[in-house]
């Protein structure tokens, strides 16, 4: 295994190489991930992005289109043969149809190739021609991301781990009785291996139902083509010593490290490793809603989101010699547009204090980070509205459970972050005094002009931070 290991490691050293060789001197490719935990608007988010960099009427915050430097961008294969293709014109079709309505979640990793011819600027811009810089979109669920985390652990050490943080949760009950009732050192019984891994995957997915973000292993919750495989058929057990063979300790264990090393390690081989930007979408409003734990939980998500990044500058010879690190990260509160432009300050301020701690480390390590609020697809329109002699902002849209039309005012964030991270830290149950409404919104019926894309809030920031140098 060991010299198997190595000999994997010098193969993709020598294609990292060929890759920067190539890049550096004929046609620059910029590789952003797109990722975040499940609602965030990672699909919505790609797609509109597509849509305004093809159709750059409403990118004036991007520079490169400022300065009409950008002379065309077109949709290319991507390079990578084995990985999906972004669907984006069923999903550009299903936001801008006669009946919008949102596309279908992020299920697996899939790409995209946009493609700029471009002029440089500066000083190259009278020597140089147009020259083409591609923009390789890699999509994949956020879940995933945070099992990379998985790697440096025992499954002695997540078992604990996991059954001491969901302990007090009343979504955990079912699976607390049936894995206390479990003889971890008793033999390996195959039903009830499988009864303990359908029950914890159960607890999973009502957990992150109720808001709860640290819900790995991600693949349990996407299962894909693994569904039913032994290699997510293990759950947590009280490990109280060292496995016996033939245990259902130690199958358990085996199963684990089997996920490390089949699903997390290959994930991170072929995909994550070759990102250069990334974005992280935070859906911080639906957290709010939900409460002060659920505000805490995505805070250490976002922690340990950050932690599986190598985040640094790519300079052109640490890329021959240690591979790419991710050099920009944007972490993006989205949603934006279910609250009334007043708040954005707030909303973009609550996002910075969640993600600080992430982002200073990133930046110690020479990472440029940036934090805003945005919404990929703008759904609501604004507006005062009297109510006991005061003029409320609020949004109006269409409703996404019974279609009709409704002004909606969310209630009033606060300016200092510290009043929702301070109680959310000391783990109250409730905000104290305060009711952060949350309503969800359906697309809105579009009529674009020639040249334009979808209406959107700060994408065109967000594209100016991420690729904006590169054009």
């Amino acid at each position: 295994m060991v010299i198997s290991s190595l000999a994997d490691s010098l193969v993709r050293g020598v294609e990292t190489i060929g890759d920067s060789v190539s890049e550096t001197f004929f046609e620059p490719v910029i590789r952003l991930g797109v990722t975040g935990l499940a609602r965030s608007g990672k699909t919505v988010f790609i797609t509109s992005l597509v849509a305004n960099l093809l159709d750059r009427g409403r990118m004036t915050g991007l520079v490169a289109q400022q300065e009409g430097r950008i002379n065309a961008a077109y949709l290319q294969p991507q390079p990578d043969d084995t990985v999906p293709r972004f669907d984006y014109e069923t999903h550009l079709s299903a936001l801008t149809g006669p009946t919008p309505h949102w596309p279908d979640s992020t299920r697996a990793v899939s790409e995209l190739r946009l493609s700029f011819k471009a002029r440089p600027a500066g000083l190259l811009a009278g020597l140089q021609g147009p020259r083409t810089v591609h923009l390789d979109i890699v999509d994949y669920p956020g879940e995933w991301l945070l099992d990379l985390a998985l790697l440096d652990k025992s499954y002695a050490d997540w078992s604990r781990e996991t059954l001491t943080r969901i302990e007090a949760r009343s979504e955990a009950a079912g699976y607390l009785a049936q894995v206390n009732a479990a003889d971890p050192s008793g033999a390996h019984d195959e039903p009830t291996a499988q009864a303990l891994a359908s029950s914890f995957t159960t607890y999973l997915n009502q957990a992150r139902e109720a808001g709860y973000y640290d819900c790995t292993p991600g693949r349990f919750l996407l299962p894909g083509d693994l569904a039913g495989s032994p290699v997510l058929t293990f759950a947590p057990l009280v490990v109280s010593g060292p496995s016996r063979r033939r245990t259902l300790q130690r199958e358990m264990e085996r199963r684990f490290e089997a996920y490390k090393a089949q699903v997390v390690k290959p994930f991170f081989r072929d995909h994550f490793s070759r990102i250069d930007r990334q974005v992280v979408l935070v859906d911080a409003l639906g957290a709010i809603h939900k409460g002060p734990q659920a505000v805490e939980d995505m805070r250490r998500a976002m922690a340990d989101i950050l932690s599986a990044f190598r985040p640094g500058r790519n300079a052109w010879l640490s890329q021959l010699l240690l591979g790419k690190r991710v050099e920009r990260i944007l972490f993006a509160a989205t949603k934006a547009d279910h609250l009334h432009h007043a708040q954005h300050p707030r909303l973009t301020a609550i996002i910075e204090a969640l993600t600080r701690e992430a982002r200073d480390r990133a930046s110690f390590a020479g990472a440029r980070t940036e934090a805003l609020s945005l919404a990929s697809l703008r759904a609501t329109t604004e507006e005062l509205r009297n109510h006991n002699g005061t003029e409320l902002p609020c949004v109006r849209g269409t409703l996404l459970d019974s279609g009709k039309q409704a002004a909606f005012y969310p209630g009033e964030l606060p300016e200092d972050p510290a009043h929702l991270l301070g109680p959310a830290r000391n783990g109250a149950d409730r905000w104290l005094g305060e009711d952060y409404g949350f309503m969800a919104f359906a697309p809105a019926r579009l009529t674009m002009k020639p040249g334009d894309g979808p209406p959107h809030i700060r994408l065109d920031r967000a594209a100016q931070f991420l690729i904006g140098d590169r054009l």
